[in-house]
C-alpha cells in the first residue's frame, strides 16, 4: 500500500512508547501539527502534553525508524485487504472527528462511506438473553430500511445480532474491532467480518496484528460512540461494556438511547434516562428522528475546525445531550 509521507511520520510518532495516541490525533489536526508534533513542540497544555514532549524529544533519533516499522505496519494490512485511514485524511469520518479521544489512524476493511455519517451503534451484552437478541435484530434491521448504518463492536450476543440483521436486510454496518484488522476476535465472526467488509467496513484503531486486551475493548467503544451519531443498548448489566459505551456518548455529546425494556429491568438505566439525558425509546422511530443528515455533520466539523477548537478546554463532564447536532 502505498502511503504518503504526512501518513507514514503520522503514524512513526504513533510508535513513541508513552505518547498518548489521543493527543496526537488532537495535536495533527491543528495548523502544522503534524510538523510540530515530529520536534516534540506541542500547543496543548495538558498532562498528556508534557509527557509527550519530553517523551518524542527524547526520542528524536530514534524517528526515522520508528517511521519505517509504521510503514511495514501499513504494508502488512494492505497485504490483509486493509488500507489506512488518518486524521491528516479527507476520508476520516467527521463524526469521529467531533470527539476529543479520536484514533490518529484507522485500518479499514472494507469502504466507508459518506452516508455512513448517519450511523446508530446498536450495542448490549455478549450474554444476550432470546429476547435481547430479537430485539437487537428487529431495532438493527428496521434502522437500516430508513437508510440508517448500524454500527457494533462485533462481539458475541448482541452485537453478532445486530450486524446480521443489517446484513440480512440489505443495509450498511460497520463493524468496530477490539483487535487489529488482521485479528478477528471472536474466532467463530471471522466469516461475519468477511461479509461486513464486502459490503460495509470493518474498522480497527490498531497496529494490525495485535491481539485483544483489556485496554482494547474500552478503546473500541471509545471509537464506536464517537463514529457513530448515537448509541442504542439493547440489554446490559450495571458491568457491562455497553453501559461504558452509553458513559462514553454522553461523555461525548452523543445521543444515548434505551429500551423501555432495559429501563424496566436495570436501575442504572433509569437513572441515566432521570439524571443523565439518556432517551428512553419504544420504537425505531424515536432514534431516526433525532438523526441529523451527513450534510448536517460536515457542516458542524467544518465550523469546528475553522474555530480551531481547543481540545484541551473540553470537559468530561456531562454535556448537554446532542450537543454536537
Amino acid at each position: 500500500m502505498r502511503i504518503t509521507e504526512e501518513q507514514s511520520r503520522l503514524l512513526g510518532i504513533c510508535m513513541v512508547k508513552g505518547v498518548s495516541w489521543y493527543l496526537v490525533a488532537r495535536e495533527a489536526q491543528r495548523l502544522d501539527g503534524l510538523a510540530r508534533l515530529w520536534s516534540g513542540d506541542i500547543v496543548e497544555s495538558s498532562p498528556e502534553a508534557t509527557k509527550a514532549r519530553a517523551l518524542i524529544k527524547e526520542s528524536a533519533g530514534e524517528l526515522d525508524r520508528y517511521t519505517e516499522s509504521a510503514i511495514k505496519q501499513a504494508d502488512r494490512a494492505a497485504d490483509g485487504g486493509a488500507r489506512l485511514v488518518t486524521v491528516l485524511d479527507k476520508e476520516y469520518p467527521a463524526t469521529l472527528r467531533l470527539i476529543f479521544n479520536l484514533p490518529p489512524f484507522l485500518f479499514v476493511r472494507g469502504e466507508l462511506r459518506d452516508t455512513d455519517l448517519r450511523s446508530v451503534a446498536v450495542v448490549g451484552t455478549r450474554q444476550a438473553s432470546e429476547d435481547g437478541l430479537r430485539r437487537a435484530r428487529r431495532m438493527s434491521g428496521l434502522l437500516t430500511e430508513r437508510q440508517v448504518t448500524v454500527v457494533s463492536g462485533l462481539a458475541r450476543g448482541i452485537d453478532t445480532a445486530a450486524h446480521t440483521a443489517a446484513l440480512d436486510t440489505g443495509g450498511r454496518t460497520i463493524a468496530v474491532v477490539g483487535t487489529g484488522i488482521l485479528r478477528c476476535y471472536p474466532a467463530e465472526n471471522r466469516g461475519l467480518a468477511d461479509r461486513i467488509a464486502e459490503s460495509g467496513a470493518v474498522v480497527s484503531q490498531f497496529w494490525p496484528d495485535a491481539n485483544g486486551a483489556t485496554y482494547t475493548f474500552p478503546r473500541r467503544n471509545v471509537t464506536m460512540s464517537g463514529i457513530a451519531q448515537g448509541t442504542v443498548v439493547i440489554e446490559a448489566s450495571s458491568t457491562s461494556g455497553a453501559k461504558m459505551q452509553a458513559r462514553l456518548a454522553l461523555e461525548h455529546g452523543k445521543r444515548v438511547f434505551l429500551l423501555r425494556s432495559l429501563t424496566e429491568a436495570q436501575p442504572w438505566a433509569k437513572e441515566y434516562v432521570r439524571t443523565r439525558g439518556a432517551l428512553m425509546v419504544e420504537d425505531v422511530d424515536d432514534v431516526v428522528n433525532s438523526l441529523s443528515s451527513p450534510d448536517r455533520i460536515q457542516a458542524v466539523n467544518a465550523s469546528r475546525a475553522q474555530l480551531s477548537l481547543n481540545f484541551e478546554d473540553l470537559k468530561l463532564e456531562e454535556p448537554s445531550p446532542g450537543a454536537l447536532w
